[in-house]
């Protein structure tokens, strides 16, 4: 686990110096503090390869596997090949066998070096043959190209720009911004996307002309074309046709070997422990899979309603694990220096703060740490989901269900806490007349449609691009074809939502602090395989994870199975009422953040109004505006 930057570039006036290059490669020393290195070369008349453009790949290293050898870059026998990554390489055992096999000779134990190899006899289709979550640069000397490739599921960021013939690219966009000359200007629509999603998806950045790789892609490029290729295409319209019986001797196979692999560490290793579902079953794998106490790590709150450590020290009880617990009071204005700094981009997922607490604190004590995270997209474990079936009950009745609806919504409040149940089934009648993917992202957004017509200024508007942020979603959605809404909603959420907020909050938040974070769920073969699963082997009597309860059910306590999902939150409906309101009111209606000329006043006063007196919970939206507010002056005024 690491940080890598770099540069290619062809005409010498386009070079990034070497000085340069390790700038770029320092500003990610927080993901690898263990060691470093660089390889810089100018364009030069390279034999027997002619004219090569020049190169430089820079890699900050955190170590994990074969401490004494994984030096980066690292390169080939005859150094045509050199590479730079971030991850791990799960499987590079078996990779490693069959290339020996095939006459390789290799030079290190690490699985760095298989990329080298595998590239010389597969070229830029490597990346399919790989089970691990990575972020990868190769220089090619002889085809005069840089190759960039990311995992399938996004658990390894990756950002890059086109600058003529010269491509920049980093883990983290801080690398880029180290470049001199590199464009600060906001991009408009991803200012709309992120008041839509709370991030800013794929493969938009806020600043114009910088993208992220998207997950599942690879790209080459040679200083004149620039090709991005998706090669992790499963398909979601298909669904198999499986016994239970089967499906959980499938489930069993798959999680178990994943679990397995992802126990390889030359270093210190624990997991996460909520208490819920997901990371319960992901220790108590591990514990059927090594002789030593598991490791578990835990964080809790002062306030009861966020607080999920007594099920996690049940779970802990129950597996026999070395059980760490942390008791935290989250402080926001501490935190928020720290957030925007690190995330580089505006991010509004305020879990961001417990995960960053839990990373440190675990750190403290390991090196690399299991957790959950996938299991709700693949097994259907996300409350909402309700929502979504009971919509499609209500399309089935036609114009009866939607009029029924719209007549019941009348006598439903507009206010009230987010999360209250007449609330809830306010914004559901609201929404039944949508079609399922509009309604669906109704549900989900920070400030739905209607909210940001009311929100924008008119001069922004001026300055938006004939996108509609649903179309991110809107083409996950589609995929799935002509099986059920859930499976639709879930499968979305797997490749919008997982990839640009969870996996982006995981990594950052845990490499802020040179933590190696892995996640069993995420296996491809694993995810390939839940993929298909028809979500009558997911959801049952208005719960998810069916399958999970039916393969794992006699290991983990009882009340386990039967809680409520509690999510992983801090309490910001209280903090803009009481320790963060004099912040928040000055920040967002400072004249600094009124000049930006994005918003009309009138409705920010709006928001904060409603929200002080408590006729309404605009806590998530607060805070969205806030953190882009706050990143401008981090990122942008500078």
């Amino acid at each position: 686990m690491c940080g890598i930057a770099g540069a290619f570039w062809v005409s010498p006036e386009n070079e990034v110096s070497e000085e340069v290059l390790r700038r770029m490669t320092d500003s990610l020393s927080h993901r690898g503090p263990d060691d470093s290195g660089v390889y810089h070369r100018s364009p030069r008349d390279l034999q027997p390869y002619g004219l090569v453009p020049g190169i430089g790949l820079g890699h900050r290293r955190l170590s994990i596997i074969d401490l004494s050898g994984g030096h980066q870059p690292l390169a080939n026998e005859d150094q045509s090949v050199w590479t730079v990554f971030n991850g791990e390489i799960f499987n590079y055992k078996s990779l490693r066998a069959r290339l020996e096999g095939a006459g390789h000779t290799f030079q290190t134990h690490s699985d760095t070096e298989a990329i080298v190899h595998l590239y010389e006899d597969e070229g830029p289709e490597l990346f399919s043959h790989f089970n691990g979550m990575f972020a990868i640069a190769i220089w090619d000397a002889r085809h005069r190209r840089i190759v960039l490739g990311r995992d399938r599921l996004g658990q390894k960021p990756l950002y890059y720009t086109i600058q003529g013939d010269r491509l920049l690219f980093g883990s983290e966009l801080k690398a880029i911004l180290q470049v001199p000359g590199v464009s600060r200007e906001i991009d408009p629509g991803a200012i709309d996307a992120y008041l839509t999603y709370q991030y800013v998806p794929h493969p938009q950045c806020i600043f114009r002309g910088i993208h992220k790789l998207p997950p599942g892609h690879y790209l080459t490029f040679d200083g004149k074309q620039l090709t991005v290729t998706n090669y992790w295409k499963p398909d979601f319209s298909n669904e198999i046709n499986i016994s239970l019986e089967d499906a959980k001797q499938e489930l069993i196979r798959l999680f178990t070997d994943s679990v397995r692999l992802r126990l390889q560490a030359d270093v210190p290793l624990g997991a996460f422990l909520s208490g819920g579902i997901d990371s319960s079953l992901v220790v108590a794998t591990m514990k059927k899979l090594t002789d030593q106490k598991v490791k578990t790590f835990s964080i809790g709150f002062p306030q009861k309603e966020y607080d999920e450590t007594s099920y996690a020290r049940q779970v802990a009880i129950h597996l026999g694990t070395e059980h760490h617990e942390f008791q935290v009071t989250p402080d926001a204005l501490e935190m928020l220096p720290k957030l925007i700094h690190h995330y580089d981009e505006p991010f509004a997922d305020s879990s961001a703060i417990p995960t960053w607490y839990v990373a440190q604190m675990t750190r403290e004590h390991v090196t690399v740490a299991l957790s959950g995270d996938g299991g709700d997209e693949l097994f259907a474990g996300y409350d909402r989901y309700r929502a979504v079936r009971l919509a499609a009950l209500v399309d089935m009745l036609g114009p009866v269900g939607r009029f029924g609806s719209k007549v019941g919504m009348k006598f439903l409040p507009a206010g009230g806490p987010q999360k209250s149940r007449l609330r809830r089934a306010r914004r559901f009648a609201e929404a039944i007349a949508m079609t399922p993917g509009r309604r669906y992202l109704d549900w989900i957004s920070i400030f739905n449609e209607t909210r940001r017509s009311e929100l924008y200024a008119d001069e922004f508007v001026e300055t938006l691009p004939d996108v509609d942020p649903y179309a991110f979603l809107n083409s996950a959605w589609k995929r799935v074809g002509k099986r059920d809404v859930m499976t639709a909603a879930s499968l979305a959420d797997l490749t919008t939502y997982l990839p640009c907020d969870l996996n982006t909050k995981v990594d950052i938040a845990s490499m802020a602090h040179a933590l190696e974070c892995r996640q069993p769920f995420l296996d491809y073969r694993l995810a390939e395989f839940a993929i298909r699963l028809p979500s009558k082997w997911k959801w049952r009597m208005g719960r998810g994870k069916f399958l999970l309860k039916h393969a794992f059910g006699d290991q983990l306590p009882p009340n386990i199975w039967k809680r409520r999902k509690m999510g992983f939150g801090v309490p910001l409906n209280t903090w803009f009422r009481n320790q963060l309101r004099g912040l928040l009111h000055d920040t967002l209606l400072s004249e600094t953040a009124m000049s930006r000329g994005y918003f009309r006043r009138d409705t920010v006063e709006t928001l904060l109004k409603e929200h002080d007196q408590n006729q309404f919970d605009h806590s998530a939206r607060l805070w969205a505006l806030l953190v882009l507010e706050l990143w401008h002056r981090e990122w942008v005024d500078a």
